[in-house]
């Protein structure tokens, strides 16, 4: 399946247009590079902006009836049972790309009692694990002989795992190309 788009699609200064599985005309949906848990997307306005501030009333307005809608079905898709829906707005917040995005995290009963219970995903989302910034830019840093170790349990995905994902879910959003 190509991209939903031919336009570059953007996030902060990443070209992410393979990764996007939903589009309107004023946002994309995106998945993520080092999901904090399985499903785990973001959601971001098309024009490159830091601060939700900075986003006019029809922007913010379809920001979150895009998240409203990807929420929807990632929670279908994911069998979850909740959402964690969560924005860093501005650097002092934890922002690490300074793109105004929206955090989707499909949560289930227990799915975090191993890390201290339901609340750990605020640390992770603040901490190391949540650095989508530094996720993009150690992907982009190419040291195929040497590459960084992750301590964590999360590994970045490959460009095709994230484009089969991304696929998959556009299907599942019933998005067409724009």
């Amino acid at each position: 399946m190509p991209p939903l788009t031919s336009k570059p699609i953007h996030f902060g200064t990443y070209l992410v247009t393979s990764s996007v599985f939903h589009l309107t005309p004023l946002s994309f949906a995106i998945v993520n590079l080092k999901p904090i848990l399985p499903g785990h997307v973001l959601v971001s306005p098309r024009r490159v902006v830091p601060r939700l501030s900075d986003l006019s009333h029809d922007e913010v307005v379809d920001l979150f009836l895009t998240v409203q809608k990807v929420g929807r079905m990632i929670e279908r898709v994911y069998k979850a049972s909740s959402l964690n829906i969560a924005m860093q707005d501005g650097a002092d917040a934890g922002q690490s790309v300074p793109h105004v995005h929206t955090h989707i995290i499909p949560r289930k009963a227990a799915d975090l009692d191993d890390r201290g219970g339901s609340d750990a995903i605020y640390g992770m989302l603040e901490g190391e694990e949540g650095d989508v910034g530094e996720h993009f830019e150690e992907r982009q840093r190419k040291r195929p002989q040497f590459p960084k170790v992750d301590e964590s349990t999360r590994n970045p995905r490959s460009q095709q795992e994230m484009v089969e994902e991304a696929e998959m879910l556009a299907k599942e959003m019933g998005s067409s190309r724009l």
